[in-house]
């Protein structure tokens, strides 16, 4: 199995043909999603100092998009957890990250969105939140979400965004997920 710091050791010419997008079921798994966040939001983007962790890690579920071989989960790529909010049958996702590598691999993003809010569907969501970083509001607008307003949180600037839920079929396997493949495969 490659952490994080492996990719450079990968041969330039590897590229997985699909992933694996599920709920975290094993520990390695959300042993690398941690990593992941820890280096997209400390160390890439600067906006926590050691660890981005919270309070909300302790009751969200956490899902993972994992690049695979030969069918078989071999890395943690992707993440966003998911978790209920205050009022009756209000879900929201945050820590949203895919590993700079496979930013532009196979719809990674989108499709975290996609079991995210599917999920939550799945649970007694009424309404999915997100407060979505300014330069991938164009993204969650492609996928059925509003913008509702802006603000700054921990100095970037964001905007608080709910998912059209029609857009949005419970899934009530999230283990099993979704697989998208790498673009240019069909």
């Amino acid at each position: 199995m490659l952490c994080i710091d492996d990719l450079s050791e990968l041969d330039p010419h590897y590229a997985p043909v699909e992933y694996l997008v599920r709920e975290a079921a094993q520990q390695w798994e959300r042993d690398e999603a941690m990593a992941l966040r820890r280096a997209v939001f400390c160390i890439e983007q600067g906006i926590f100092a050691r660890d981005d962790r919270d309070a909300i890690d302790s009751h969200a579920r956490l899902l993972v998009a994992m690049s695979c071989n030969g069918g078989m989960p071999e890395q943690v790529v992707g993440t966003v957890r998911i978790h209920r909010g205050e009022a009756p049958g209000e879900w929201w996702g945050s820590r949203l990250a895919v590993h700079p590598a496979f930013r532009s691999q196979g719809h990674l993003g989108a499709t975290l969105i996609r079991l995210a809010v599917s999920r939550a569907n799945a649970l007694g969501c009424d309404a999915f939140f997100a407060q979505v970083q300014m330069q991938n509001v164009p993204l969650f607008q492609k996928l059925g979400w509003q913008l509702l307003d802006e603000s700054a949180i921990h100095g970037r600037p964001h905007a608080r965004m709910q998912a059209g839920l029609a857009f949005y079929p419970p899934c009530h396997d999230p283990v099993s997920g979704f697989v998208t493949r790498a673009k240019g495969l069909s």
